[in-house]
């Protein structure tokens, strides 16, 4: 009887809660959740040890974050003490081959910047000899309104004031068309030129932006200084003292070129009419123009130079153009 009634339960069909048991148990076995608690398999730290071993490659080149595979047989295994000591430095040689263009900066796809050139390198390549030298004329032309409007900038104060009084200035201002303000806005226009040429304002190509910022706000703070110490001067005149000496701010540089006899008799002329506290800004500044005025004409030289090799190499492999060959004709005659 007891055999009758087991075979009896065992056929009875399972209620709906068993099978959804059953279905569960069987999902975590076929899944190997299990197999992670009580199986013997070493276990590994290695995130990617399931993954395709192409995929597996590809992210250890690629990914930023590295991961230290542990290794399969017993020899191989690092002790203890080694996962403690201090790491080595980070090799540097792949972030110096990523230009500055790369927003991955970390030495990642530097494989793919292997044949880059900037598009300045390219331009400079494909521009014919004319173009160079427009560029280096069109060079100096650019630091003439650069530093005309450095000095407007410096000088909105007074150019502000000379606005106002033409505006709402008081009726006796306005009638002297607001004389004493303008005068005060020119000068201070020379002064911040001069200040920026000695300081050599935009005197270097390709430089950074900061540097001329830099320059442009010394050459305001110099000329608030100058300032001040006119009115010293003038407040010790009135008292009866002696004039106070100061010293100058723009010392002679070691390596300059100097001019010759007549251009330096013409900057003696041209100071002789300046009050004294304004001899030296200005010979600064005649010094700072002759330094860049030589500077492009050392670039030009330089073109011209590079000019005459090309041209003797295309004579020595007999390619020269037949507009050289008119040159020449003319040259000689």
């Amino acid at each position: 009887g007891t055999e009758l009634r087991r075979e009896a339960e065992r056929r009875k069909p399972a209620t709906a809660n068993e099978r959804s048991f059953k279905r569960k148990t069987h999902t975590i076995i076929e899944m190997g959740w299990l197999d992670g608690w009580w199986s013997d398999a070493p276990k590994t730290s290695d995130p990617l040890a399931s993954i395709d071993p192409k995929v597996r490659e590809f992210l250890q080149r690629e990914s930023p974050v590295k991961y230290n595979t542990a290794s399969s047989t017993p020899s191989e295994t690092k002790p203890f003490t080694e996962a403690t000591a201090p790491q080595a430095p980070v090799d540097n040689s792949a972030r110096s081959l990523v230009p500055k263009e790369s927003l991955f900066q970390d030495g990642r796809y530097a494989h793919l910047w292997n044949g880059y050139k900037p598009q300045g390198e390219i331009e400079a390549e494909s521009k014919t000899d004319h173009e160079k030298l427009m560029d280096v004329l069109e060079g100096y032309k650019d630091r003439k309104y650069n530093l005309g409007r450095a000095a407007l900038e410096n000088c909105a104060i007074q150019q502000e004031e000379w606005i106002n009084c033409m505006k709402n200035g008081a009726w006796e201002d306005r009638l002297q068309m607001c004389r004493k303000q303008v005068q005060r806005f020119e000068r201070c226009y020379t002064m911040q030129t001069r200040l920026l040429k000695a300081l050599g304002y935009k005197s270097i190509v390709d430089r950074p932006a900061h540097v001329d910022e830099d320059i442009q706000m010394h050459a305001d703070s110099l000329y608030v200084r100058m300032i001040d110490q006119e009115k010293a001067i003038k407040g010790a005149e009135e008292r009866g003292l002696p004039a106070p000496e100061f010293k100058n701010i723009f010392p002679k540089p070691e390596n300059a070129i100097e001019p010759g006899a007549e251009l330096r008799k013409s900057w003696d002329e041209q100071l002789d009419k300046l009050p004294a506290a304004e001899r030296a800004t200005e010979e600064a500044a005649l010094r700072a123009d002759f330094q860049a005025k030589a500077a492009v004409a050392k670039d030009v030289q330089k073109l011209w130079g590079e000019q005459a090799a090309a041209r003797k190499a295309r004579e020595a492999g007999g390619q020269t153009s037949i507009a050289e060959k008119v040159t020449d004709i003319f040259r000689f005659r």
